[in-house]
């Protein structure tokens, strides 16, 4: 479902920050991208999502060169890819449900259609209580448990998260990791990016493993 093939990245006219990177996703797969601070984890993912465009390599995502895509072809490429920002972009006018239920309302679906799962997914990440609040009121934990929510809602075929557990307790970091199991169990590939080694060691996943610019595989 992605494909790096011999990727580089600077940012300018800077060094490379990643170097040699050739590595593939496989439909409904599971992995944990770690590394220090600062060995490029959050880069990596923006090229998968193409928010990026490689320096040099060859970035393929659903069998297509990312370099060929349109566009006006963007639109359908990240409906099929669910992402978790470590900034969280909730939009500040909507309420924490109406978040979480905008990939579906832009797809054109009813209200009807997906009142019930927004409302349940919402209960399971501990937001129950606070769906018609608006994103300025939430806390940091709060906002990150909307974002992953939002980004689930639509079932994608790929789910890129960035740290999706850094603001959250360790309870609750138990219960979302759960819940990325089960969507990959349901047919997702999941990349979940993260430095918390307590948190990779309850499921065993292939890791990739960046450090200064490279990447190792352990699967």
């Amino acid at each position: 479902m992605i494909e790096f093939e011999n990727v580089g990245l600077r940012y300018g006219i800077g060094p490379e920050i990643l170097s040699d990177i050739s590595f593939e996703i496989p439909a409904n797969s599971f992995q944990f991208l770690t590394g220090p601070s600062g060995a490029g984890k959050t880069s990596l993912l923006r090229l998968m999502f193409i928010a990026l465009r490689p320096t040099r390599g060859v970035v393929r995502l659903f069998g297509r060169d990312a370099s060929q895509i349109e566009r006006n072809q963007m639109p359908d490429i990240r409906r099929r890819t669910g992402v978790v920002f470590q900034d969280f972009r909730l939009l500040n006018h909507l309420t924490t449900y109406e978040n979480v239920a905008l990939p579906l309302k832009v797809r054109g679906k009813n209200e009807a259609s997906y009142k019930t799962d927004v409302t349940e997914l919402l209960k399971w990440v501990g937001l129950g209580e606070r769906m018609h609040t608006l994103p300025p009121v939430l806390s940091g934990g709060e906002k990150q448990r909307a974002a992953i929510a939002r980004a689930l809602i639509d079932q994608p075929e790929i789910l890129l998260a960035d740290e999706p557990t850094g603001n959250v307790d360790p309870p609750m970091a138990r219960r979302l990791l759960r819940l990325f199991i089960e969507l990959h169990r349901s047919g997702t590939s999941v990349i979940i990016a993260t430095h918390d080694l307590a948190l990779m060691d309850q499921y065993e996943a292939r890791r990739l493993v960046l450090n200064e610019g490279r990447l190792r595989i352990y699967d």
